[in-house]
Formats: structure tokens, sequence, C-alpha cells
């Protein structure tokens, strides 16, 4: 048993013991191309908070990595096959149960580990936030907490390099023969503010890829996927360091 994942942990170890943080994951049940299984975002996600919980465990964190949410926001991929959607709402009525449910505990602090570029957080943190004012709610991307130009050549958002470099590494039994890959192109809009950056409409995914993926995949190696994994990691278990040992009624500097 890794006593930091709750799923593994039981009752008679647990029922004394104050948890400190609690990290939930959430990913997605999607394509990723031709060549990533559809449980790639939950694969990563649970490997990165795992090896994250370990590290802060081994320095003294008392935390608990809940089990995943495998369901994410999925409206702009309505007629992809088997693409399983959860709408924010969803999302929204899900954590404010489980919420309350480390609330009631006094469990203060969550942190919210994303693993699908669909969910967005904010939004949510902040009216549960209003809710439950004791809580120190916190939202991060794992796909954000590196500069993944230091790892990765190509550019891209799904099933590309990084994400089939990450599988490579953690799952490669899972991942087919990259020359079955799509090359993951990218339609452009053709409205200037949204190919520039400044504005935002949800993607249709079946009219902006032709393979389901964004980036392409075929300079992936499981190499690349472990110092990406390494690093990002280390850096989330600092973070959960620092939220274990900040008060959160001073939590900002003077």
């Amino acid at each position: 048993m890794r006593p930091y994942i709750l799923s593994e942990s039981n009752w008679k170890s647990i029922k004394e013991e104050k948890t400190e943080v609690a990290i939930l994951t959430w990913g997605a049940t999607e394509a990723h191309n031709y060549h990533l299984p559809y449980g790639t975002d939950n694969y990563q996600i649970e490997a990165i908070a795992a090896e994250a919980g370990k590290l802060a465990w081994n320095k003294g964190v008392k935390l608990k990595v809940l089990p995943n949410i495998p369901f994410g926001v999925n409206t702009g991929q309505a007629d992809i096959t088997m693409d399983m959607n959860l709408n924010p709402s969803t999302q929204l009525a899900i954590l404010s149960d489980l919420i309350e449910v480390l609330n009631r505990q006094n469990t203060y602090k969550l942190i919210l580990l994303n693993g699908h570029g669909g969910n967005n957080f904010k939004p949510i943190l902040r009216e549960l936030g209003l809710k439950y004012p004791k809580m120190l709610l916190i939202a991060t991307n794992f796909f954000d907490v590196v500069d993944k130009s230091q790892f990765f050549e190509e550019k891209g958002d799904h099933a590309d390099e990084m994400e089939t470099s990450l599988m490579l590494h953690l799952k490669p039994e899972l991942v087919s023969d990259l020359k079955e890959a799509g090359d993951g192109k990218e339609k452009k809009s053709r409205i200037t503010g949204i190919r520039e950056g400044w504005a935002w409409s949800e993607r249709q995914w079946s009219m902006v890829t032709a393979d389901t993926g964004i980036g392409d995949p075929r300079k992936a190696t499981s190499e690349k996927g472990e110092k990406f994994f390494k690093a990002v990691t280390q850096k989330l278990a600092n973070l959960i360091l620092e939220v274990s040992a900040v008060e959160i009624d001073n939590r900002y500097e003077k």
C-alpha cells in the first residue's frame, strides 16, 4: 500500500490520521489520434499525482491523493465516437459534494490537478470558494507546470509529441506504432482574433483535425517523456509542500 493514495489505504491506518492536503485529479476519456488510448489523460494525471504525492509524503506532508475523475468537458467533440462528456455544471456539482466532505472533516486544503485541456476549474472554484470560505482551493494543469519547449520539438496540445512521449514512458504497451499516427495538423480559424489568441471560441474537433490530434507526435520518445515527468512531478511536489506549510489566513506576503 502507498499510504498517500486514498484508494489503497484502509480504515485502520486512516481513522486517527490528520490529512493536511487533499489532491484530486481530473482527466478525460476521449480519442487521442490513432496511436494513443482513450484513457491517456487519466493514465498521465494519475501517475503524475502519485509520484508528486510520494515525493511530498517523503518530506513529511500528510496528504491523500483522491481517486481520479475520469470524464471531462468534451462539449466540442460531441460527434467523436465514445468521447465522454461532463458538462461544467456537472463538474460544479461533483466538486461541491467532495469539497463539502473535506470541509466537514477539517481538511481545508485541496489541490485540483487537471489533466485535460477542456476542463476549466477557475470559475467553479471561485463559486465554491465563496461557499466554503475556510477552504484553500488551488487548481493547476500538469501541462502548464514547466515550459514544454525545453523538452519537445513540435508544438501541440492533444496527442502531440509531449503526450505521446509521456505515454511511451508511462504506458508503452498502450501506444501503437507511431507509423500509424496521424500528423495532428490543426486547421486554423478564419477569424483573426482567434488565430492571434486574444479571442476565443470552442474548437469543433471534427472541423479542426482529421485524426483528433493537435500536434505532430512522430518525434516522441520515452526518454523525453521521462525527463518531462521528473520535472513536472518535482515542481508539483514543491507546490504540495508549500500548500501544506502555509497558514490559510496568512498566505500573502506583507
